[in-house]
């Protein structure tokens, strides 16, 4: 097995444990075994945990937001664009192991002890926000920047109330809140 191999398998096993489990309730011992991998080559692959950690962000990351432009891609109508990431919401919600969102988790895990994990947060955030004003740019917004603030907190909000199974209908009622937005004139 190469590096790049041992290195993606590695990134494989402890995505889906950290997702699952959390970030510090997952050992290198509990990757090693989910990855195949043997330790010593996850520790060269990965000198720390710490690394580790910065790696699934960086990952989960593009994976996150490569799975939404394609959601949003699926449409032609600039309009719909901008509603489509509530689509991809209530799909993502829909799928097998959903646990709310990466970063949010990481942050609760690791923001106060982690300067690097939260900057990762934060870069992660500030992406999709500057993700949502490019469509609402597209989609003639007066103020493009503040309708994409206004929808992710409507999209945050629903990530945490379906994760915290408050509502099976979360990313439908944040689609209305942000239909209503468009529609008033708040943008």
């Amino acid at each position: 097995m190469g590096n790049e191999e041992a290195r993606d398998r590695v990134l494989a096993a402890a995505g889906q444990l950290f997702y699952a489990r959390g970030i510090t309730a997952v050992g290198m011992d509990d990757i090693r075994d989910a990855s195949g991998v043997p330790l010593k080559r996850l520790y060269q692959c990965f000198p720390s945990k710490d690394r580790l950690v910065e790696a699934y962000l960086d990952r989960r990351d593009e994976q996150w937001m490569t799975a939404l432009a394609r959601c949003v891609g699926r449409h032609r109508n600039p309009r719909t664009r901008l509603l489509a990431p509530f689509t991809f919401l209530d799909e993502w919600f829909a799928s097998a192991g959903f646990r709310g969102c990466a970063f949010i988790n990481a942050f609760g895990e690791l923001g106060g002890s982690s300067e690097q994990v939260t900057s990762m947060v934060r870069r992660h955030k500030q992406r999709l926000r500057q993700y949502l004003a490019g469509l609402a740019a597209e989609a003639g917004a007066r103020h493009p920047s503040i309708l994409a603030a206004q929808l992710l907190v409507l999209m945050e909000g629903a990530i945490v109330v379906a994760a915290t199974g408050t509502s099976a209908r979360a990313a439908a009622h944040a689609r209305l809140a942000a239909r209503a937005l468009l529609n008033s004139g708040l943008d």
